[in-house]
């Protein structure tokens, strides 16, 4: 009877890792350092780029960036609100002494609760949460704004 053949393993190079079955290229993580009060995008761009901070935006985020302009809605412009606020809740983490950008945090907030209160009244709720008893359960009813017309 044959032996089955065996495959011996070659050990990896220095530059690879090892996967089951095979040698794979390792990976380098790099973490950039942000210095206080860094240079900031725009709200809008923020949302579209994937982060608030040009330092932090990664090469591959400019093909993405291309394919994903969004039309400047009160929606968008809420969902670009609340993207900066936690862009900027992060930065805090590292950087609570950065007065300036403390100052803008709490900026957003308040044009964030404004805003949400006026899209509120003018289309209804945003979130299921944000119902009310006397609301009932009106969660579904339509036109939504971003409905083409609704139910008449």
């Amino acid at each position: 009877m044959e032996k089955p053949e065996q495959t011996v393993s070659k050990p990896c190079g220095v530059d690879q890792g090892s996967l089951p079955g095979n040698c794979a290229p390792l990976a380098f993580p790099y973490i950039p350092m942000q210095d206080s009060n860094p240079v900031r995008y725009s709200r809008m761009e923020a949302l579209e780029t994937g982060t608030l901070f040009p330092g932090l935006n990664l090469p591959f985020k400019a093909a993405i960036q291309a394919k994903t302009k969004m039309a400047n809605t009160a929606l968008v412009e809420l969902m670009a609100l609340d993207f900066a606020i936690d862009e900027l809740g992060l930065y805090l983490t590292t950087h609570a002494q950065d007065q300036e950008v403390l100052q803008l945090y709490w900026s957003y907030i308040k044009m964030a609760k404004e805003g949400r209160e006026k899209y509120q009244k003018m289309y209804g709720p945003l979130l299921q949460t944000d119902l009310t008893p006397e609301d009932g359960y009106a969660w579904l009813k339509d036109p939504w704004p971003w409905d083409l017309g609704g139910n008449d």
